[in-house]
């Protein structure tokens, strides 16, 4: 029985990646969809206005302290 002597892919140039088998390559070339991040993490517009208030908030409160 005959083996190749490399028995990694050449293309993978770290080793751990050339250690992976090639059925986990097969995906490389697709291109994911992009999701906005405000929609990934389920956040609404409220959310995200009371975030920006309250470090604001907390930013003008620490300036004026060290003021």
């Amino acid at each position: 029985m005959r083996r190749a002597l490399v028995l990694t892919s050449e293309s993978a140039r770290h080793p751990f990646r050339a250690s992976l088998p090639p059925h986990v390559f097969a995906r490389m070339g697709e291109v994911e969809r992009c999701v906005p991040w405000h929609v990934r993490l389920g956040l609404t517009r409220a959310d995200i206005q009371s975030a920006a208030a309250t470090y604001c908030t907390g930013f003008v409160a620490v300036f004026t302290f060290f003021a």
